[in-house]
Order: structure tokens, then sequence, then C-alpha cells
């Protein structure tokens, strides 16, 4: 039986938690070659999964120490039906990898939640096409109609929502909205923003959140930016409009190159711990509801601790 699925704790404002850039860690700290960045082949063998529980296990950690909530993301965000072709799994397959995703998260639920530290487990979907650059856009019905798949299976388990990382153009978002919507699993819905602090498709923050809480009755439970640097949104961000309320949480990278120099890049980025914390600190006067605080491309544990140092 989920425990948040109606009633998500995040929503009442304390500081929530989440891992950092997941596939980055794998590749650059450990070293493993991860097929078309999917984290999710791991979950195949035991030496594998024990590499995702100790990653998740030492930010869990962090927030237990801490005694504030965290979210759990499953390691999930390519085990979607295109990319599982691309590497050679079968529907099957990927459906299993999904449940066992979600399994994982319990047992690190189970270990490291208090009544301090509330933990909400997530089933993470990840983009049809690429997260920095859409190669071709859905309509929203295609949207909902590919995306339903691993929602549905995510339905099926313990998790208490699903989150929808790096969206990149606001049909894609829409469709994921309402496949959610239909399996009666809350929502949260991430864009990726460019050093322009518009979505890769060219729009602005503003109209993309506001066009899909039109489309689908507000129907995400928040939204959360990700894929950037603070410096690249910071100043399309506004206290005195309404929009930004429906923004809680930041998945922000580590370095603030574009996304074409990090693809160029050969070497990680990790950029300033402290300095991210600093500014994830100074955005809460634009971000009136921010509470939920991760990282993404080139961050790990340190950005995660000096983030959360910074925002208590």
């Amino acid at each position: 039986m989920t425990a948040y699925r109606n009633n998500l704790p995040q929503l009442d404002g304390e500081v929530f938690l989440t891992d950092g850039g997941l596939e980055t860690t794998l590749i650059f700290h450990h070293g493993i070659d991860l097929p078309e960045f999917a984290a999710f082949v791991l979950l195949e063998e035991k030496k594998g999964q024990k590499i995702l529980h100790d990653y998740f296990s030492t930010y869990a950690a962090i927030a237990h120490n801490n005694k504030v909530g965290f979210i759990l993301e499953s390691a999930t965000w390519r085990a979607s039906a295109d990319w599982a072709e691309k590497i050679g799994y079968s529907k099957k397959q990927l459906a299993e990898f999904n449940q066992r995703s979600i399994q994982m998260l319990e047992d690190i639920k189970t270990e490291f939640e208090t009544k301090h530290s509330r933990f909400v487990i997530s089933g993470c979907i990840g983009p049809r096409g690429d997260g920095y650059d859409p190669s071709y856009f859905m309509t929203a019905g295609e949207a909902e109609q590919y995306h339903s798949v691993q929602i549905d299976v995510f339905k099926d388990t313990n998790a208490d929502m699903v989150s929808a990382i790096t969206m990149t153009y606001v049909e894609e978002a829409i469709g994921v909205t309402r496949a959610a919507q239909k399996a009666e699993l809350p929502v949260v819905i991430s864009f990726t923003v460019e050093t322009d602090g518009k979505l890769p498709s060219g729009q602005s923050l503003k109209d993309a959140i506001e066009a899909v809480d039109r489309a689908t009755d507000n129907g995400p439970a928040y939204y959360m930016i990700n894929c950037a640097h603070p410096t690249h949104f910071e100043h399309v961000l506004s206290s005195y409009e309404d929009w930004p309320l429906r923004i809680r949480g930041l998945h922000a990278n580590a370095s603030c190159k574009s996304h074409e120099e990090l693809d160029n890049s050969v070497e990680l980025d990790a950029g300033n711990p402290q300095e991210l914390g600093e500014q994830y600190n100074a955005l809460k006067s634009k971000l009136k509801n921010l509470n939920i605080h991760g990282g993404c491309c080139g961050t790990d544990h340190r950005h995660i601790e000096e983030i959360c140092k910074a925002v208590l």
C-alpha cells in the first residue's frame, strides 16, 4: 500500500531533498558505461542493484541525519519503450525493471524513514527524445499514449507519485499529465531550460507552465526546473507574479556551461558545491514555494549536503 499517494507531504512546505545527477555520477565517478544513458540496466544483476542501492542510501542518509524529507526518484528515466528497444529489452523486461526500481526504493525507505524525515517514492519518467534537444515533437495525445505504458506499471506498485523529468516541450508534458490523471497518480512536471531560461522548444517557462495548467485543469501537483544552472533561469523568475508559485523544486546542474558545451565535454564539471547551495537559498526570494532541492548533471552527494546546509 502506498503511504502518500493521496496526501503528498512535500506540499506542506517542509524541506525535502532528492538525489543528484544519477547518470553522471555512475559514468564519471564509477566508470560505468550506460547504454543510451540508461541507469535502469543496472537493475538486471545483483552487482548493479547494489551500486544503485548504495547510491540512493548515501542521499537518504543526508536527509535522515538532517531530519528533512526525501523524495526517492527511481532509476527509470530511460525506462520507456523507445529507449528499451534501442538497448535490446522486451516490453516484459521493461515492465519488470520499472517494478524492481520501486521495490528497491521501498527497502531504502524502510531503512531510513522516521517521523522527522518522511520518504516519498516517485516513479521517474524521462522524455521520449533527448533531454536537451527534442528530435521530434509529439502531440499531447501521442505523448499520453506513449507514456501511459510506464505510468500504468507504476500505478500497480507502491509509488506515491510520478515525476516527468527533463521535459523539453509543452505537448509532451501535457500528455504525461493526462496519462497520470487517468491512472490516478499525482504527477510532477520538471522542465529543462536553456541558458536564456527558455525551454529547448523556445517557449518561455511562464508560458509552458500556464499552458500545461490550462490543458490539464492544473493537473501537476507542482513543477520543477532541471538540467540548468541557477544563473540560466534566475532572471526569468518574478516575485510579483503568480506562476512561479507553481514551482516547488529544483534539479540544477553543477556547471554553468550550456547544454551544447556539456554534450561536448569529456570531463565532468562539478562546479562549486558550496556556491550552488548559496544560489539555491537565494532563489527562495523569487520562488516562494521552493522546498524541494535536488541536483542534475554533475551534482553528487557533496552538492546536496551543501544545498541542505544552505536552505536550512
